[in-house]
């Protein structure tokens, strides 16, 4: 199973353990509820609506598979619904007349009538004096792929074979509470299935089966609870099976696979009203002209032009390629004299090189009262010598920065995807280094090749990464 099916039978357990909500006095205690569905079971055979039915065994302490609130009770399907089945046998098919829905016509999105054979009104209504299925009742295939649980919604007219059909008694029981609850118990039924070439349960066996049944109340709010869990997992499923195809289309380690899908625009979709980023870059270069007249910042030294043979892929055509610097304020850090700075929490803190970079986090135990080189919070951080290519967002008002790392700050470009853009030519970076220490030219950086997309577009690929990123080593491991 992957990441999202995991899940869902997580939510489910906690679900029938009581743990997704909060019992609550008022809602009684569930053998009251167990006394009225008998109550009206037995007024149902009096009105001649139901047979009655032979006494169940009680349900032993061996049996009980886990714990429960105690406001709970255990029980059989039986003792709380309406178990029955449909034919077994195999009516003769017309080309015109009834669906006969089998255990092949159940999907996730419900019944797939266009599937279905047909059958006379003659076995139709035969079929349905014992099994007809009505809205609100619940489908359960109980030969081959048991399971696959469907909770009917509608008025067609069809019969069922080879599947248990759960019906309710009075109002007692919430349909999409023992939904939820076959939809979990269904890996333990199929385990549980006899048959040599065709697995099978029996309609004995699912009367007998024991459900936790809570008061209605609490039914309610269980059956609210995991619809809103089991949306926000559909979502993560989406994005695992976007990997899973990305992991397809670009063989290799699936990181670096993902960054340089994303730097080609291989991940979002183009969009018209995104406008052009050759409009973007005449912005910026307009904001850094006006941050020059604001005394805000220094006039730079122009980079070179690029040429066709540079152009290492293709990209989008509202993109546009420029070089790291074009987009970016790159300040490198001046290192201090041991008198310069201290250990007692006196002035700006001091963050001296990698080893105060650790898994994206600053660790501090260093200050000056010179500073000198400041970064600003929000701004990237990299450590360019010794240990390069080092990497975390600064989450402090401001620092002063040594030698040993770099802080680059976005103008007009989110800072986000230029750390992304990083993340995929860092090894371009140190594969440049030279010297015993390695180290990161400030020219190497500057004149990195950049390919810039439009702003809305650098939003939506950081977000498509913050996403997709954290799930890539879990996704290895399935």
């Amino acid at each position: 199973m992957g990441i999202a099916s995991d899940l869902r039978q997580s939510v489910l357990q906690a679900a029938m353990q009581g743990k997704l909500t909060t019992q609550k006095a008022e809602d009684g205690d569930a053998r009251g509820l167990l006394l009225a569905i008998r109550e009206e079971k037995e007024k149902l055979v009096k009105e001649k609506k139901s047979k009655k039915e032979k006494p169940l065994a009680p349900v032993t302490d061996e049996e009980i598979p886990f714990d429960i609130p105690d406001n709970w009770v255990w029980a059989r399907l039986t003792e709380c619904l309406d178990v029955r089945d449909g034919t077994h046998d195999s009516p003769k098919y017309c080309n015109k007349g009834y669906p006969l829905v089998t255990s092949k016509n159940l999907k996730e999105t419900g019944i797939d009538f266009s599937s279905c054979k047909l059958i006379s009104l003659k076995d139709y209504e035969a079929i349905n004096k014992r099994s007809k299925v009505d809205d609100n009742d619940i489908l359960f295939a109980m030969i081959g792929t048991i399971g696959n649980p469907i909770l009917y919604h509608g008025e067609a007219q069809f019969s069922i074979k080879n599947m248990a059909l759960f019906k309710h008694i009075g109002a007692f029981i919430d349909m999409e509470y023992a939904y939820w609850f076959l939809k979990f118990a269904q890996l333990d039924i199929k385990k549980k299935a006899s048959g040599g070439v065709q697995n099978f349960v029996s309609l004995t066996f699912l009367r007998k089966y024991l459900i936790p049944l809570p008061p209605l109340p609490e039914q309610q709010r269980i059956v609210a609870c995991v619809e809103a869990l089991m949306k926000e997992i559909d979502e993560l499923e989406q994005t695992e099976k976007e990997l899973e195809s990305i992991k397809a289309a670009f063989p290799g380690d699936m990181k670096a696979s993902l960054l340089q899908a994303a730097m080609q625009g291989k991940l979002t979709t183009q969009k018209a009203e995104d406008g052009d980023a050759r409009g973007l870059l005449l912005a910026i270069r307009e904001e850094k002209e006006k941050l020059v007249k604001e005394k805000k910042g220094k006039r730079e030294k122009p980079l070179a032009p690029i040429t066709d043979e540079e152009i290492p892929f293709d990209i989008p055509e509202n993109w546009a390629w420029c070089r790291l610097g074009d987009c970016i304020k790159l300040l490198s850090g001046q290192d201090l004299t041991p008198d310069k700075y201290n250990a007692s929490g006196k002035g700006t803190i001091y963050i001296t090189g990698a080893s105060n970079i650790e898994n994206g986090r600053i660790t501090v135990n260093r200050w000056t009262e010179f500073p000198r080189a400041i970064a600003h919070k929000g701004e990237l951080l990299i450590t360019c010598k010794g240990t390069i290519g080092e990497m975390c967002f600064l989450n402090i008002d401001k620092v002063h920065i040594a030698r040993q790392i770099m802080s680059i700050k976005g103008i007009l470009v989110d800072i986000k995807y230029v750390h992304i853009f990083l993340l995929n030519y860092v090894n371009t970076l140190k594969a440049n280094a030279k010297s015993m220490i390695p180290g990161i030219e400030r020219k190497n950086v500057l004149n990195a090749l950049f390919p810039l997309p439009p702003l809305p577009e650098q939003q939506r690929i950081v977000e498509k990464l913050d996403q997709f990123l954290p799930l890539c080593d879990s996704l290895s491991e399935h």
